[in-house]
């Protein structure tokens, strides 16, 4: 007589699930909010421009976020337990999150890169107690990290497919939640537009799923670098869009949509030249007296530019976007003008443009 009665349960791994949960929670507890920061622009009449600094995180990105949700996701799904080896293809601030993670659980990471990754972000990610494995080709990172979940009996996190899912919209303290309790007592507490941009497109799917939800009159804008497929993915209606080479701002744009890129909640995207985005990056950090990662200057670039519209039209509002990292990890790179100028980023040319968004007198 065949067996029906299949028990797989096991109470040593059950256990082990509901104190890794508690881990990864009580990280959570000890971290404060981040901090909304209005900044301050005499030449703008009328529209209040704020960044949620996400750089204070511990592992110092909007990434933390991810991470902790991914980690959460596959522990509640059965998928991360005891001994299991967690894999992700990531070179950049998510791995270094996810790796942080790992390392409390006391579980093995490993980060899928491609070969030609700086040794500053392989050293970011090994500080964390991640272990990089080399792929030739930057397109081979899905299929290579699936392979080593299999070889190693691992899970793979898979964060350009599941970043979408694994935050709850409906609030229960995402990044839009604590947006709109921040912004409570602000001279216009329900922002106009919010502005992202996107390298899963979780951030955006999460923003604009919530602000539809709770019944915001908020428009979602995402800004999208050079080369990257979201921008005409979005504008064409293709999810199949393509570019034929990668973005050159670090964390966002990606050279096809992304599975977790949700184009029916956002309502404008703004393509941004890479050379924008660092002068604006650069412009910004004497403003705020620190450093900050290129892709807030993505962000800012498309957030002033709805700002001057919205002044042009006599519109008066508020405006959020994210500061998403620190400059600190991009002092190789980004401020360093031979490297920009091996990259082919011009930024001299968007100077000007940059400084009249800042409302600067041209030089």
């Amino acid at each position: 007589m065949q067996n029906w009665d299949i028990d797989r349960s096991d109470t040593a791994a059950r256990q082990w699930v509901h104190e890794a949960i508690r881990k990864v929670e009580a990280d959570a507890n000890r971290s404060a909010d981040t901090h909304l920061i209005r900044l301050e622009l005499p030449s703008l009449k009328g529209v209040d421009l704020y960044l949620k600094d996400e750089s204070t995180h511990p592992t110092g990105s909007l990434k933390h976020r991810l991470a902790r949700s991914l980690f959460l996701y596959g522990l509640v799904n059965g998928q991360i337990g005891p001994g299991t080896t967690v894999i992700e293809s990531s070179s950049g601030s998510t791995a270094v999150s996810e790796a942080y993670f790992a390392r409390l659980l006391g579980l093995r990471f490993i980060a899928v890169i491609p070969r030609g990754t700086s040794q500053e972000k392989i050293e970011l990610i090994e500080r964390q107690g991640g272990t990089c494995h080399f792929v030739d080709e930057p397109g081979a990172v899905y299929a290579e990290s699936a392979r080593l979940a299999v070889e190693t009996g691992g899970h793979y996190l898979d964060q350009f497919t599941h970043a979408e899912r694994v935050t709850d919209w409906r609030g229960n303290n995402n990044i839009a939640d604590s947006i709109f309790a921040q912004m409570a007592m602000e001279r216009h507490p329900v922002p106009a537009w919010v502005v992202v941009s996107a390298g899963t497109g979780g951030t955006a799917a999460t923003i604009g799923r919530y602000v539809r939800y709770r019944c915001k009159d908020t428009r979602v804008a995402v800004a999208d670098p050079e080369n990257s497929a979201f921008f005409p993915g979005w504008r064409d209606g293709d999810p199949a869009a393509v570019t034929s080479a990668p973005s050159r701002i670090e964390g966002i744009g990606r050279n096809r949509v992304e599975p977790s890129f949700v184009p029916g909640v956002v309502d404008r995207m703004i393509a941004v030249p890479d050379g924008a985005s660092v002068a604006m990056k650069r412009a910004l950090e004497p403003i705020l007296g620190r450093s900050v990662g290129p892709s807030t200057g993505t962000n800012l670039v498309a957030t002033l530019q709805i700002a001057r519209e919205m002044e042009a039209a006599g519109q008066e509002g508020s405006l959020v976007t994210l500061l998403c990292d620190s400059g600190d990890r991009y002092r190789l790179t980004y401020d360093d003008d031979a490297w920009l100028g091996e990259c082919g980023v011009r930024v001299a040319e968007h100077e000007e443009s940059v400084r009249g968004l800042l409302g600067e007198r041209p030089r």
